[in-house]
């Protein structure tokens, strides 16, 4: 093997991380987008919740006394 091939080898060896670390870079940007969008969904799913349960007038266990055990006890 001369120099100039084990140079080529090394070349061709070390495009092929860098494009397999440009797609897993891509996939885990991809998933973080993604993730984002879910959490985002979540807090205004959390909100509309807790705008429902202050217009019912109420907490978890609205009704119940501070040391009172909710039925299913």
């Amino acid at each position: 093997m001369t120099i100039d091939t084990t140079l080529d080898s090394r070349l061709v060896t070390l495009e092929s991380k860098l494009a397999l670390a440009e797609d897993l870079l891509d996939e885990l940007n991809r998933t973080v987008f993604r993730q984002r969008e879910l959490m985002e969904a979540l807090a205004r799913e959390l909100a509309e919740v807790r705008r429902q349960q202050q217009l019912s007038g109420g907490g978890s266990l609205a009704g119940l006394q501070a040391n009172e055990r909710p039925p299913h006890y």
